[in-house]
């Protein structure tokens, strides 16, 4: 081959060569300008877990509306940790739990907790005490007394028809006579009250705040003093002489009302919504219950809060009032309605027209939309004592 060929040859393969490379660069150098947005791993990490601590009573309603929001909010995971009341404002207050929104059963608990945490000056308030992150209530459901029939009917007259009166209950468990000192039958016994431990579960704490206040014939205004007054603590303990066991949680004390029938409990404190659930399935074998309202009841408001806590952070924190905004949206607040809760939004009537509600089919076992007034909540310091008072004249009392 001639030498002038073997060089065109060679210029063109350098060409050729540079060519190539400054195509590849300029791939490259694109690859490197794209948005970080289309690569793979952003959705990963873009992705926000908060934990939502919340009260065992509502707990089918939390996770039906948790897995809905899932799907309509793919980017906020939501851990759901079901624990009672007083136990997570325990855990919260040791630092075992440090949840991203809390939701215990009433607001007596959380300003409870608010009042502990406040003792160590050098921590910042755990609420915010105004906007989206504050407090506010999620859904409610009164405390009401649940009976067996029969014994309702005596309880309702003993008290004037209505309601009943906690003073009423007082001289029925208190009295040596049993059921015959309010016109009971002498075969029926003692009478048998039954509420929760109130330094485990919320329903009994509302228990022992509603016979507080009607002993001294308030609506509101409970104050430490009214619980040092010998007389006083006499009437809480004479009225805890009818409560033979104090259970642990409300649904257990429910469970073990309608296994066990008059044998174990007359009458018992709970929740509406439990109460609800059980109206609605056929009489057992100990024969129907009836819901009884006290003379002044007490709203578990189940308040939801954004925690101030260090652990929080920003986009945790949108995240979680994008989950409060779901719980508060009138759709997830209409389906409260199919759980025994009644909504928190006033906006959403109990008896929707055209669609089921619980409260009609019931209204002959009880249950009525309008109840009586509630009692507001006391300070975390008057709950606090209350508890100790409780403790040191019932709960030592009856430990092995």
């Amino acid at each position: 081959m001639k030498p002038a060929v073997l060089i065109i040859i060679g210029v063109l393969t350098a060409l050729g060569g540079a060519l190539y490379l400054s195509s590849r660069r300029a791939a490259e150098r694109t690859e490197e300008a794209r948005p970080a947005a289309q690569a793979p791993v952003s959705t990963r990490a873009v992705r926000t877990e908060i934990t939502f601590l919340y009260s065992t009573e509502k707990k089918a309603w939390v996770e039906e509306a948790a897995a809905d929001f899932q799907k309509a909010h793919p980017l906020i995971r939501v851990n759901l940790v079901g624990q009672g009341s007083l136990e997570a404002a325990r855990a919260i207050l040791e630092g075992r739990e440090r949840p991203t929104v809390w939701s215990p059963a009433d607001s007596a608990v959380l300003r409870m907790l608010e009042s502990d945490w406040a003792t160590d000056a050098t921590r910042e308030p755990l609420f915010a005490s105004e906007g989206e992150a504050a407090p506010r209530p999620l859904v409610k459901t009164p405390l009401v007394f649940v009976a067996w029939e029969d014994r309702a009917e005596v309880l309702l007259r003993a008290s004037g028809g209505g309601a009943v009166s906690w003073k009423v209950i007082h001289d029925a468990v208190s009295s040596d006579q049993g059921w015959p000192a309010v016109g009971g039958q002498p075969e029926w016994g003692f009478v048998k009250l039954g509420h929760t431990d109130p330094t485990r579960s919320n329903s009994g704490l509302q228990a022992l705040l509603l016979a507080s206040l009607e002993f001294y014939g308030k609506q509101s205004g409970l104050t430490v003093a009214d619980l040092l007054e010998p007389r006083f603590q006499t009437w809480l303990s004479q009225l805890e002489r009818g409560t033979g066991r104090f259970e642990q949680s409300t649904g257990a004390l429910m469970a073990d009302m309608v296994r066990f029938g008059p044998s174990r409990y007359d009458i018992a404190v709970v929740y509406e919504n439990l109460a609800i659930a059980q109206l609605s399935q056929p009489p057992g074998n100990w024969g129907a219950l009836k819901v009884l309202y006290p003379t002044l009841t007490s709203w578990s408001d189940h308040p939801a809060a954004v925690l101030d806590g260090d652990w929080v952070l920003p986009r945790q924190r949108e995240a979680a009032l994008e989950w409060l905004r779901y719980l508060h949206s009138r759709p997830v607040q209409q389906r409260a309605l199919a759980f025994g809760f009644r909504p928190a939004d006033a906006s959403v009537p109990l008896t929707p027209p055209g669609e089921a509600s619980l409260f009609p089919p019931l209204a002959a076992r009880g249950l009525q939309v309008e109840v009586p007034d509630g009692a507001e909540v006391p300070e975390g310091a008057v709950v606090r004592n209350l508890l100790t008072l409780w403790t040191r004249r019932v709960g030592n009392a009856r430990s092995p």
